[in-house]
């Protein structure tokens, strides 16, 4: 009975936040395979030390989790030289949720500029990556983003900083090169 009390409250707490944990990492892994796979091990770590979570942000802790579970399997599938040049997946998981149809063109500009925004976020470094996502998409505060990443608010607020002028110098460059070939 108690096992069965455990399992309901990590469900309750736990699979709200499936979508996060698995935005994040197929953010860090490059792609959606690679993703469930570290997903599936957070979530088996995470309802293995249950017992260790005593309250707070459920979702900084989980989250914290699913990146652990990235570090790990990263030093188990590939180099840390490919991690930082990890080239785009070339899947597209979008799916488009509307009530009325969209005009085709700005359906098409839209998937241009979310698969070009996806290719330039892969070129960034893991540590702006994340913490990118984890501001822009998860919509974090400085102080979780730094409890999910270990490290120093002030780092976290830098790293941001960083990654979004990164961010912006690749799409300019993205941009101004399909001007000159006349994109």
């Amino acid at each position: 009975m108690a096992h069965d009390d455990r399992k309901r409250r990590f469900e309750l707490l736990a699979l709200p936040h499936l979508d996060a944990a698995f935005n994040l990492a197929r953010w860090l892994t490059g792609n959606s395979a690679d993703a469930e796979d570290v997903v599936q091990d957070a979530y088996l770590r995470a309802y293995r030390y249950f017992d260790s979570f005593h309250g707070g942000e459920f979702r900084v802790w989980l989250l914290g989790i699913v990146r652990n579970c990235f570090l790990d399997w990263i030093k188990e599938n590939r180099s840390s030289r490919m991690l930082f040049q990890a080239e785009p997946a070339g899947e597209t998981d979008e799916t488009l949720w509307s009530e009325r149809p969209r005009d085709p063109e700005a359906l098409l500009l839209e998937s241009i500029d979310s698969q070009t925004l996806e290719q330039l976020m892969l070129r960034l470094p893991l540590e702006y990556r994340e913490v990118l996502l984890l501001r822009e998409v998860e919509d974090l505060s400085y102080k979780e983003i730094a409890a999910i990443t270990t490290t120093p608010t002030g780092t976290v607020m830098s790293r941001l900083s960083r990654a979004r002028l990164a961010l912006r110098k690749l799409w300019l460059g993205a941009h101004a090169t399909e001007v000159v070939r006349g994109v």
